[in-house]
Order: structure tokens, then C-alpha cells, then sequence
């Protein structure tokens, strides 16, 4: 019986296979090759290898491109738009502070449009009555205020001079805060030149508030069916959320608005009256300025208010009467944390002083005088919300004082 050929491998385990035939006529030389590729996971030169991109990888990467486009043209879009961004978040929270007052005539059977015409007619008629009899007193004395701040500096030091026996100078102590006065003096200048400004162009400042209470009127009008309009996106899960926290930013960051407005004109009502008495200069911007930092950075924003004031009383070599307006101070803060604030801020919410006064800065850095103007209704609803779903535990005895509880949670005497 004829030999079969031996099968590859049949040699035994031991023995390799025999090695293949050669290089046929037509291939080129070993040592002819191409080696440049030889480091390369495969040989891309192998027409043998049939490996191709996955079928998504070209979707992926034209979809990756698609929303760097659009991101793009939507940070263009927001860049472009940005002063009616504010003017529309402004609007928002306007909305915000009138509903409670709409939604209080609402329920006694006012059609919610009525309402807020109302009461956006009341606020009008109290702004245009506050400026008919004193709007061109504040425009002097404020201008005045700011063009005197050189010569506030120079009465300041030459009084130190005078009082320590020093030999300081108002360019030397700007120098060393890296401001020069032909700064200072170009700062006022300009802050005079905006007031100016702001009168020329009324028709632009007219057209500004007109769209600013028209998108107000809608926020507190269509107020509930804006919520349902939003909140119809959402599954039936996410809308019980979204409306709690709706009506929490409208009861709490409305109410603290409209509360701490309140305040702000009872105080700047009461250090008028006493900065009129006393014959303090620019007496209308300072009280103004007193009570709206007052109640808008709260508790420390009295004080810190009160400042300028005083300062300025000392400038003018008036000692009595810079202890008069800090004793007034004083006890209008003492009067008002006991007597007044409890009742009108009984059902809003309070902010700590420090995160309110941190709130305003930051939004102040961010995005200037309008981001100060609404930090701290955002943080009053930003605290609220997580007021109403965050978890709080019950202390440790290290933590609470080192006393344990008593019944009812009276703690013990010492």
C-alpha cells in the first residue's frame, strides 16, 4: 500500500512543521521589504486584512461636530443677547415679588390681569410721586456727593495731620494703594458724566422699564399657567416638584423682596428725618443709601451704612454731630430688630448676614449691578428650596452645647 502524505503537525510534538516554499519568482527579495511599518499592531499592507471602522464611528464623529457647531452658535446667540437675558431674569423675579400681592387681590375676586395692573399702577404712582418731590433734589445732591469726593479725601487727612501730628498727604496714601488722585478725580468725573447721560438718554431708559414691566406683566399674570405650561414637559413625577418649588421662590423670595422693601423705606423715612435735623450735608443719597444696604445686607448693613454718614459728618468737623447720627443708628437698629422687622418679615425668610452680604458680591463681580440687584432673591430661593427638601439631623451631645435635652426643649439652667 502506497504511502499517504503526511499531514502538517503529524510530525510528532517535538518536530516542527516543515517550513514554507519559497519565495515565488515574481516576489521581491527579503530583504527588499518594506520595514518602516513593522512596529504597527498589523500590516496595513496585508491585503488579506478585511478590519474597517466600526458603522457608528462616522455618525459619532459627525455628531460630535453638530453640537460644537450648535454649541457654538448658542454661545454666540447668548453672548449677543445678553442684555435681554437680564432684562428677561429681572423680569422674572419682578414677577416673582408681585405675586403674592396679585395673589392676595386674586382671591377676593379680582381677575389675576386686573390685580397686577393694580398693583404694577401703585408701584408706578409711588415711583413718579417719590420723584416729582424729590428727584431733583437727589439728582444735585448726589452729583454734588460724588464731584466733592477729592476734597472729602483732602479735609479727611489734613484733620489726621492735624489730630496725630502726621505728615500724611492724599496722593501719598492713594499712591500707595496704587491709585493716583488724577484717577480718583476721573472716576467722579465720569460717575457725574453717567448721571448726565442717564437724563439724555431718557427715550432708551423709557423703552427699557416698557419692556421690563411688560415681560413683568406676564410673569405675575400668567403666572399659574406658565408654571402648567412648563410643567406639562415633565413626567407627572418631576411636576409635583417643580411646582413646590415654584410656589416656594414665590412665597419666600417674593416676600422677603417685599418685606425688606418695607423696611428699606421705613429707614431711609426715619435717618432722613434725623440727617435733616442735624443739617448733614447730601442728607436725601445718605438716607437712601442707609436704608437700602440696611435691609438688603441685613443686621452688620446698618452699620455698615451708617459709616459714610459719620465719615462725612467728621470730614465736615462735626463731632456732635456725628455722635448724634451714630446714636440714631443705633437705636433705630435696636428699635427696628425688636418692633418693627418681626412683624413685617414674620412669614418671609431670613438669610444669614454674612451669606447675603457674600451673595451680593459675588453677583456684583459676576454680573455687575444687575447681578447685585437679584443675588439675594436667587439665594432666598436657592436657601428655601433647600429648606424644604434638604435633611437635617438631630445634633450630638459635643455638638450641642455638651447639655443633654430636656423635655419640651428647655435646656438646663447653669
Amino acid at each position: 500500500m502506497a504511502d499517504q502524505p503526511a499531514a502538517p503537525g503529524a510530525a510528532g510534538p517535538g518536530v516542527p512543521d516543515a517550513p514554507p516554499a519559497g519565495p515565488s519568482a515574481g516576489d521581491p527579495a527579503p530583504a527588499a521589504r518594506d520595514t518602516s511599518l513593522a512596529t504597527l499592531p498589523w500590516d496595513l499592507t496585508d491585503p488579506r486584512d478585511d478590519r474597517t471602522l466600526p458603522p457608528w464611528f462616522r455618525r459619532a464623529v459627525v455628531l460630535v461636530l453638530a453640537l460644537l457647531v450648535v454649541m457654538r452658535v448658542v454661545l454666540w446667540g447668548f453672548g449677543e443677547l445678553q442684555s435681554f437675558w437680564y432684562v428677561l431674569f429681572l423680569a422674572f423675579f419682578l414677577g416673582l415679588t408681585l405675586e403674592p400681592a396679585v395673589g392676595w387681590l386674586a382671591r377676593r375676586g379680582l381677575r389675576r390681569g386686573v390685580a397686577t395692573i393694580l398693583v404694577m399702577l401703585g408701584l408706578g404712582l409711588g415711583t413718579i410721586v417719590f420723584f416729582a418731590v424729590f428727584g431733583n433734589l437727589l439728582v444735585t445732591q448726589l452729583s454734588q456727593l460724588i464731584s466733592s469726593i477729592p476734597d472729602l479725601l483732602n479735609q479727611a487727612v489734613a484733620r489726621i495731620n492735624e489730630r496725630f501730628g502726621t505728615d500724611l498727604s492724599t496722593t501719598s496714601i492713594l499712591d500707595s494703594l496704587g491709585v493716583g488722585a488724577s484717577d480718583l478725580a476721573q472716576v467722579a468725573a465720569d460717575l457725574g458724566v453717567g448721571l448726565l447721560n442717564v437724563v439724555v438718554t431718557a427715550v432708551g431708559l423709557v423703552f427699557n422699564l416698557f419692556t421690563v414691566a411688560l415681560f413683568t406683566f406676564y410673569f405675575a399674570a400668567e403666572g399659574p399657567r406658565f408654571r402648567a405650561t412648563v410643567a406639562s414637559w415633565l413626567p407627572p413625577s418631576r411636576q409635583r416638584t417643580v411646582l413646590t418649588v415654584w410656589d416656594i421662590a414665590t412665597q419666600k423670595a417674593g416676600g422677603y423682596v417685599i418685606s425688606r422693601g418695607i423696611l428699606a423705606l421705613v429707614s431711609a423715612l426715619f435717618h432722613g428725618i434725623v440727617f435733616l435735623l442735624v443739617d448733614l450735608p447730601y442728607w436725601l443719597p445718605l438716607a437712601m443709601w442707609v436704608g437700602l444696604v440696611s435691609q438688603f445686607v441685613p443686621t452688620i448693613g446698618t452699620y455698615l451704612a451708617g459709616a459714610l454718614p459719620i465719615t462725612i459728618a467728621l470730614v465736615q468737623g462735626e463731632w456732635v454731630t456725628a455722635l448724634v447720627i451714630l446714636a440714631a443708628i443705633v437705636g433705630y437698629q435696636q428699635v427696628e430688630n425688636y418692633f418693627v422687622a418681626p412683624r413685617v418679615t414674620r412669614s418671609t425668610l431670613e438669610i444669614h448676614p454674612a451669606v447675603a452680604f457674600g451673595s451680593v458680591l459675588v453677583g456684583g463681580t459676576l454680573f455687575g449691578a444687575m447681578g447685585a440687584l437679584l443675588a439675594i432673591p436667587v439665594v432666598a430661593t436657592i436657601q428655601a428650596v433647600i429648606m424644604t427638601y434638604g435633611r437635617r439631623y438631630e445634633l450630638v451631645h459635643e455638638l450641642d452645647g455638651g447639655q443633654p435635652a430636656q423635655p419640651g426643649g428647655a435646656a438646663p439652667l447653669p
